[in-house]
């Protein structure tokens, strides 16, 4: 483990989170909790057809079902049934079709909303389900991308393409290509994930008494974007709508989302004057939630025969799935800047073309966009490292920035402000023994060992928290990237941060205390973190991308340095001396010189309280604001080193060593940091082995429950060999970068590379994800009957 980082403050220390004793004692609230009088349960009627249109619809049986106050269908919710927003219109000519609450005429997936019925408790309203009366008149799917973008292909969507949009960035690959001696191409396919966070999607929408006032509690990742969205779709006025994220278990881009039944929850509830309340099934989930990844990667990558990168070329299809959602369009193009990775070159062309499936729509899922990328680039410098013949770290070590090159602008326009991949790398290679592992593959090899060992690279940069808004209105993305914080010291010395980030999970309560204890010298546990709530906190941006710490960490700083200031002003008029002569430490304002002469920061906050003797100017009260807008991302880094075996006899592979170094700057809690980071690799290492989401060719889901989706256990996970280095940011005045993402994004490729590297003398050449034991096996009999790939 990194030692901890001695400031004499609470910052860097591995303090233990304070969270966890009401989730370990069950003190907890999450939506489902909620139980208001007068609640209507409402339950919802999906297509199992993945495209057909609606030839009758006939909601009345229902209204006859015991306890079931209403039931709705489009034509019944009539100018209620909202659209479904999306907040990224990527290019000028984009196609974005409707995407109403409520079905209107057409289906378009398995798990499309048809109708509503509302009952005074759930089993009722979902029993009434089935007295609904409606007919499809099926049509012909389109599932595969490359399908649906050709001519004569069924349309999702009639009065458009199922071509969404064509992006295109960068340019000059085939000068490169024209000066290499060595061309690598590669196809990648980065399988569709559902994001199967723990506790599923809950909302409950109550009108307050006599007001116009509608408050609505969901299982969100972004309360505070969601109640703009939702004044927006529904004309409710913003000041009337107040949104509470009460306990999020867990998100990972799923929950960064205005869903449908967010949408009909809050309209019902307007409309019926009375609470309604949903609480979605593990198997609505399964379908209703967005889906992540789902991308094919045409990848091409020239070099000097000396390994010199000159230049890349990435091609994709994005999935978008049936419609688009909040962020859609724009997920994969988070990962365009990313596919250069670490590497300098001086061409590089990307082209993303979205796509329209019958199919769940796709979104943000942990990492989005940038996952794909790293997957793609790590694997394609794995390719041309067995074509020149190299060992693919030194292939790496070539073509990576070194240190001393920072800052440094790639070839797709980023500026990197700090890095160091040699450090890191060394600290991995030490941890993992790869020269002993590379003598016991060739051992094996020699030896014809049925059970190959394979070791797998990734050496990656992410960028995270995203900002500045300015970069974000440059690509069309309607929202900003700056954060908010409040900080208030109470008469009694106690401190409220108020923060626009809104956790389900990653510890902010906790984290966000300790900066601030840092700055103010009050105890931790003297400091209370307010969030999730509109009402309490009215600004904000929410919590995705990694960009909490990022930009939220920046706020805090700012607020309290702010109020420390403020502070100085009335302890200097208390103690009757210049505020330059005080010094602040350790929670105290001291005279320079007179130790005797000091005033304790809460005896400030007490003066502040009464006002009896304040100087004049200065208003009563202690509390100071900050709005952050960051000048740049941020960007952490790491190398991942897989040691994988593989039994050439059964497909068998079994994950034996796993080392993560890490450089996510100045860390703010250790143990949260290798919190995150395990939690990333547990779910990076499920897309290599274990998930993925598939149909079949009508468009019907073939593994939508927890029986056949395959979600990895701790059972399944060695134990990880972790560290740190550190390289604090530049341009964070904390010096911190994201770590959020930064497991789900390295480990992918390591796994993938360790298995295509002990079966590459048989021919192999890619391994299909999820790699398990039958995928393997069959790749290895191709190989064996001369169709490896």
């Amino acid at each position: 483990m990194t030692e901890v980082l001695d400031t004499g403050t609470a910052l860097g220390r591995p303090i233990r989170r304070k969270e966890d004793a009401k989730l370990l004692h069950g003190r907890t609230n999450w939506t489902d909790n909620i139980q208001l009088p007068g609640t209507l349960h409402m339950a919802i009627l999906r297509s199992p057809v993945a495209h057909g249109r609606i030839t009758k619809l006939d909601v009345s049986g229902a209204l006859s079902r015991p306890n079931v106050v209403a039931a709705y269908g489009a034509k019944e919710l009539g100018d209620l049934n909202g659209s479904i927003p999306c907040v990224w219109p990527v290019t000028d000519d984009i196609f974005m079709p409707g995407f109403p609450a409520l079905a209107v005429d057409k289906v378009r997936h398995v798990g499309d909303c048809v109708a509503v019925v509302l009952a005074t408790d759930a089993k009722h309203a979902v029993d009434a389900l089935e007295a609904i009366e409606v007919e499809y008149d099926t049509l012909p799917a389109v599932v595969d991308m490359e399908a649906a973008i050709a001519a004569g292909s069924p349309l999702v969507h009639d009065d458009g393409s199922n071509t969404c949009y064509v992006y295109n960035l960068g340019g000059g690959y085939e000068e490169a290509a024209a000066q290499a001696d060595v061309v690598v191409k590669r196809r990648f396919i980065n399988q569709r994930l559902i994001p199967a966070f723990m506790e599923p999607r809950a909302v409950v929408a109550a009108p307050m008494g006599m007001s116009d006032e509608i408050t609505l509690w969901s299982a969100t990742q972004i309360p505070h974007v969601l109640r703009v969205l939702l004044a927006l779709v529904t004309g409710i006025p913003e000041n009337n709508l107040r949104v509470v994220a009460p306990d999020v278990g867990g998100g990972f881009g799923g929950k960064l989302q205005c869903y449908r039944e967010e949408i009909l929850v809050t309209q019902l509830a307007r409309k019926l004057g009375r609470p309604v309340k949903w609480t979605e099934t593990r198997s609505e989930d399964m379908v209703a939630t967005h889906h992540g990844r789902d991308q094919i990667q045409d990848i091409e990558i020239a070099a000097k025969s000396d390994g010199t990168f000159l230049g890349l070329k990435v091609t994709l299809l994005a999935n978008m799935g049936a419609y688009l959602q909040i962020i859609t369009p724009g997920v994969p193009l988070l990962g365009m800047f990313m596919y250069p990775g670490i590497y300098k070159m001086d061409k590089y062309s990307f082209t993303c073309t979205g796509v329209f499936t019958n199919t769940t729509p796709t979104d943000a899922y942990r990492g989005a966009g940038r996952p794909e990328a790293t997957y793609a680039i790590e694997r394609i410098v794995d390719e041309l490292a067995a074509e020149l013949g190299m060992d693919p770290m030194e292939l790496r070590r070539k073509n990576w920035i070194a240190h001393e090159e920072f800052p440094y602008t790639t070839v797709a326009g980023l500026t990197y402000d700090t890095g160091n991949y040699e450090a890191a790398t060394a600290r991995a290679l030490e941890l993992f023994g790869y020269d002993e592992l590379r003598a016991e593959q060739a051992q094996r090899r020699a030896s014809g060992d049925p059970v190959q060992l394979g070791i797998g690279i990734s050496t990656f940069t992410e960028m995270c928290g995203l900002a500045p808004s300015r970069t974000l209105g440059a690509l069309k993305y309607v929202a900003g990237g700056w954060e908010h914080c409040t900080v208030r010291l109470l008469p009694t010395g106690k401190v409220e941060v108020v923060t626009g980030t809104s956790p389900h999970g990653q510890g902010h309560e906790t984290a966000w205390s300790q900066i601030a204890s840092s700055i103010l010298g009050v105890p931790v546990e003297d400091i209370e973190v307010i969030h999730s709530d509109t009402g309490r906190a009215p600004y904000g941006m929410d919590t995705y991308g990694s960009r909490s710490l990022a930009v939220g960490g920046q706020a805090i700083k700012l607020a309290s340095e702010r109020l420390v200031e403020k502070a100085r002003i009335i302890a200097a008029h208390q103690l009757e001396c210049s505020a330059d002569d005080l010094e602040f430490v350790e929670g105290t304002f001291r005279v320079k010189g007179d130790a005797e002469k000091a005033q304790p920061l809460g005896a400030v906050a007490f003066a502040a309280f009464t006002a009896h003797n304040l100087p004049d100017g200065v208003e009563p009260t202690l509390q100071a604001e900050a709005t952050v807008d960051p000048e740049d991302f941020s960007y952490p880094h790491g190398t991942h080193l897989a040691a994988m075996e593989v039994d050439t006899e059964t497909g068998k592979v079994r994950l034996r060593t796993y080392v993560a170094v890490d450089d996510v700057g100045v860390q703010v809690n250790p143990m949260i940091v290798e919190g995150q980071v395990h939690g990333g690799l547990a779910q990076g290492i499920a897309q290599a082995l274990y998930e993925g989401a598939f149909y079949d060719e009508d468009g019907n889901p073939q593994n939508a429950s927890l029986a056949d989706y395959l979600i990895p256990s701790a059972a399944d996970l060695p134990s990880f060999v972790t560290d740190r280095t550190v390289t604090p940011s530049t341009t964070h005045p904390l010096g911190t970068k994201g770590v959020g993402e930064a497991g789900a994004i390295a480990s992918t490729p390591a796994i993938i590379n360790g298995i295509v590297d002990a079966l590459r003398p048989l021919g192999i050449t890619d391994i299909n994800m999820p790699a398990a034991p039958m995928t393997v096996w069959r790749a290895i009999q191709a190989a064996k009957a001369g169709g490896a790939a």
